[in-house]
């Protein structure tokens, strides 16, 4: 299912305006909204259900552009570079530009490169993006639009269907600590990074 430029500049504008949408990922479908803006941040909690001491991660379309709101080291550099944009989420310190509202007060946050084509359409027209999947807390997590809870889907202001996504949730992994905190798709390839290098 094609997702029209038109439909990508509603979404991005939305963001820009402070509303939330439905964009898919190459994992699942994710909740999106401005990651600078404390409003929108908590607007996602809030449609979410979630708790506030649960981090939100933050969507970007390049490592280039994550730099300008993280500083990783060179090693996270280099993870970065190797398995971005992919179905990964990589920890690092935070920029003070990014608000304790989406890290929960906490100095890193989760950095996520989709690697699908509309999420990186979208990313292009506006960044960075709240990077968390499209569903209620405690409920799993949608592959198609009609598996979203339909208060959900009617609370925000787009959502852009590309029809169904393929993967796993993405692998959250603290690169500095060698530490995976979720297992998802390649989280085998990234632990024998983490051991080689």
């Amino acid at each position: 299912m094609a997702v029209s430029d038109a439909d990508l500049e509603r979404a991005a504008r939305a963001i820009h305006d402070g509303d939330a949408v439905i964009f898919p990922t190459e994992t699942v479908y994710g909740l999106g909204a401005d990651a600078l803006d404390p409003a929108a941040i908590n607007q996602v909690f809030k449609l979410k259900g979630r708790s506030r001491d649960k981090p939100l991660s933050l969507g970007v379309p390049d490592v280039e552009t994550a730099l300008a709101y993280t500083t990783p080291t060179d090693r996270e550099r280099r993870f970065m570079e190797e398995f971005l944009p992919g179905p990964v989420t990589v920890i690092v310190e935070r920029k003070p530009v990014v608000p304790d509202a989406l890290t929960g007060g906490l100095d890193k946050v989760g950095i996520r490169i989709p690697d699908h084509e509309v999420a990186l359409s979208l990313l292009g027209k506006v960044e960075p993006v709240t990077a968390t999947s499209a569903n209620i807390s405690g409920q799993p997590s949608a592959h198609v639009i009609e598996d979203i809870d339909p208060e959900l889907r009617e609370a925000v202001a787009v959502v852009l269907d590309a029809g169904e996504t393929r993967g796993t949730e993405s692998t959250v992994v603290d690169v500095e600590a060698g530490v995976i905190h979720r297992r998802g798709t390649w989280a085998d390839d990234i632990e024998a990074w983490l051991g080689e290098q």
